[in-house]
């Protein structure tokens, strides 16, 4: 039997939690605000239009290619023109002093950076065949393909562990019950290295957990929703030495199944845990950033091509 829900929101078939409506015929839980839904990309800001999605994107390797990105905010423009070749099923780590566009690429890359007023990419990024960026194709779409994993760990405090995993299948109406989400669950709270800590507490808030904890549990949210791409924003900024090293054990295991790229300020993670390496800098303060030279990791910090890595890579600056 259907539960009755206050007007404004609906019940999925199951009669289970209210859900309030979100854009593109997505539903929004009803402990996670619309806001909270855009500012994770998980439906679209409300006014911005629908489309077919990513109707023939295949289940692939992963390859990204970039080819002349650039990235504005209003008039400013943050990244020039960057073309790069991310390989699929591999580590791939953004490195260079702040303010060269890291981030900004990053978030370009699963159409995040669009979610900002006034901010737009111009170019191509191709995945598997699909220009992310080409007509017809729907950002939320994109996101349910490329995933992405913030620099602060931002579970949904009034959802439990179990549902903040659930929560990009919540949305989108394809929540899994009985056997099948507790299966779900699992299987992704083991390939976060989280399981054995969390199993008998899975009714428990997501923020009741430590931060790295929090941060691993992202992670499950991420690959919940099968992406093909995990995108990591300085995932381990924020943690101790001991969660950072789980969180880079982590990245190394996610890399057999998804492509992982991430943004990392520290150059020893980025030769630890990266299988290619891209270097980006920017002239002078207010510059566009660049990127400089991209290469295996391995080479490009044993001979860097260009000095200004090399520098980088040093110490000299940044």
């Amino acid at each position: 039997m259907t539960a009755t829900v206050p007007a404004g929101t609906r019940a999925d078939s199951s009669g289970a939690s209210p859900v309030q409506p979100g854009a593109a015929g997505l539903a929004v839980p009803a402990q996670m605000s619309l806001a909270d839904a855009v500012e994770m990309g998980l439906v679209a800001a409300p006014g911005s239009a629908g489309s077919a999605g990513l109707a023939g994107l295949p289940v692939a390797p992963g390859h990204i290619s970039i080819t002349g990105v650039s990235c504005y905010y209003g008039s400013h423009l943050a990244v020039a023109d960057v073309s790069l070749e991310v390989p699929g099923r591999a580590v791939t780590a953004f490195i260079g002093p702040s303010g060269c566009g890291k981030s900004t690429l990053l978030r370009a890359i699963n159409r995040m950076h669009e979610v900002i007023p006034g901010a737009r990419s111009l170019g191509s990024i191709i995945l598997d065949g699909v220009d992310l960026n080409g007509s017809g194709v729907d950002a939320v779409a994109v996101r349910s393909k490329v995933g992405m994993v913030f620099q602060k760990p931002n579970p949904f405090p009034a959802m439990s562990i179990k549902d903040n995993v659930l929560a990009g299948l919540i949305i989108r109406g394809a929540r899994p019950r009985g056997s099948a989400a507790d299966d779900l669950v699992e299987q992704c709270l083991r390939r976060a290295h989280l399981w054995d800590e969390v199993k008998d507490r899975l009714k428990k808030a997501g923020d009741s957990l430590s931060g790295g904890q929090q941060q691993r549990l992202c992670i499950a949210r991420a690959v919940a929703v099968q992406p093909d791409v995990v995108l990591m924003d300085e995932p381990c900024s924020a943690l101790d030495p001991i969660s950072t090293l789980a969180i880079e054990e982590l990245m190394r295991d996610l890399a057999q199944d998804y492509t992982v790229v991430v943004v990392t300020h520290n150059m020893a993670q980025a030769n630890r845990i990266s299988d290619v390496t891209a270097f980006f800098s920017l002239a002078q303060a207010g510059q566009p950033g660049r990127l400089v030279e991209s290469g295996p990791t391995g080479d490009l910090f044993s001979a860097p091509k260009v000095a200004a890595t090399r520098d980088y890579i040093e110490g000299r600056f940044g």
